[in-house]
């Protein structure tokens, strides 16, 4: 496993990360997930993520319970504030209220005294930005989070974040997480510009676009049984899962074929080939998945090989 440099700062994290969206909110039983979660850290993972959203607080228990064994000091953990965690007019949104209440509620749920990350989940336009932020630098300065940082910002409201921070003299934003994909690409054009900028990292969710890329998926036959295509209620997957984006699949697998990785690994290089990315996280119902994934840390793609992708993406 390599490491990078998150944003501009000191902190170190593995190229490849472990997500608990779907998998361990409800999607995979709790001892697979523990399962998971202690291969990923024997393979050198030392970034674990998940939000308290998340099946409202269970996948911040399986979370915290598993990695409770290991020494705090030799991983870094992330959780993300901002969603609907109760039926109240302040249980969801980023104001100082919610923020704080969270952020402890979260603490307890993990079984720690901080957290490396504590994320924006999204934006929120009713609170005032100077609100957010001054509640988060509280929350640093008090040794509850370490760093800063949002999901799915856009260029212009990371860009306003970083210049009020600087104004007021508050913790500075260090850290995005968009998704990103070869078939989601959007923050290429102006998100990564403005990170790279401002000393921003990204730590991408989805790049294997839900299990898309990892060739599961064919056209015309039905999704395997078990797979995320196969439940119900997965809206977001409808939006990458199309006849378009198979036939693309089909067209990368023969480049990773050529390069001796498999699909799921040359879509993971292709991501860590940006120099802004620091970690790409994926989600594992099984820990051979991670065996698989981690093998793509390392990996260089020559410009050739990025030139044949980048006209089959573009096609």
């Amino acid at each position: 496993m390599e490491y990078r440099r998150l944003g501009n700062t000191g902190l170190k994290v593995s190229e490849i990360s472990l997500g608990s969206w779907l998998t361990y909110a409800g999607y995979v039983e709790e001892q697979k997930a523990t399962a998971s979660i202690d291969k990923a850290y024997e393979l050198g993972i030392n970034f674990f993520d998940t939000a308290n959203v998340y099946m409202r607080g269970e996948a911040e228990k399986v979370v915290g319970k598993a990695l409770s064994k290991y020494d705090r000091s030799s991983y870094v953990l992330a959780t993300k504030v901002f969603g609907q965690m109760g039926d109240g007019p302040n249980d969801s949104g980023l104001s100082r209220k919610h923020i704080m209440e969270q952020c402890h509620a979260s603490l307890k749920r993990l079984g720690t005294d901080y957290v490396d990350i504590y994320y924006c989940h999204r934006f929120h336009k009713e609170t005032p930005l100077d609100e957010t932020l001054r509640a988060l630098d509280d929350l640093v300065r008090q040794g509850k989070v370490l760093y800063i940082g949002v999901s799915e910002w856009t260029a212009e409201q990371i860009s306003e974040a970083v210049h009020l921070a600087d104004k007021k003299l508050l913790d500075r934003i260090v850290v995005n997480q968009p998704n990103y994909s070869m078939l989601q690409r959007y923050i290429e054009k102006e998100v990564i510009p403005v990170s790279e900028k401002h000393g921003i990292g990204q730590v991408v969710f989805s790049p294997l676009a839900q299990g898309v890329l990892t060739g599961k998926y064919k056209k015309g036959e039905a999704a395997p049984e078990g797979s995320r295509a196969a439940q119900q209620n997965l809206g977001n997957l409808h939006g990458v899962l199309n006849e378009r984006n198979l036939d693309k699949v089909e067209n990368l697998k023969t480049i990773a074929e050529n390069e001796n990785l498999t699909l799921s690994q040359l879509a993971l290089a292709w991501i860590l080939r940006q120099p802004n990315v620091a970690s790409a996280l994926v989600g594992a119902s099984r820990p051979e998945q991670l065996e698989e994934n981690v093998k793509a840390s390392g990996v260089k793609l020559n410009n050739d090989t990025l030139q044949q992708i980048e006209e089959i993406l573009s096609n």
